[in-house]
């Protein structure tokens, strides 16, 4: 039987991961709009609600990058 290792929580590049996260996800609305002139209306009405909900993810990312920067300024260390 395999025992995991438990891992401390290591927060201290939490803001960053979630920048890169943050543009990646807004990188995939772009392309998946380039692609929208290419996709029957089907597709396109796929392509849209998951845009908005990547919209929606972002904003989600856009406060926790927040919460974050607040708690390493506040001394939080790990």
């Amino acid at each position: 039987m395999t025992h995991q290792k438990h891992h401390p929580d290591d927060r201290s590049d939490n803001v960053e991961k979630l920048q890169d996260m943050v543009q990646n996800t807004i990188e995939n609305i772009e392309e998946s709009e380039e692609q929208l002139s290419f996709a029957s209306e089907a597709e396109q009405e796929q392509i849209r609600e998951k845009n908005e909900r990547r919209n929606e993810s972002i904003e989600a990312m856009r406060n926790e990058i927040h919460d974050e920067a607040e708690a390493r300024k506040n001394g939080y260390h790990q």
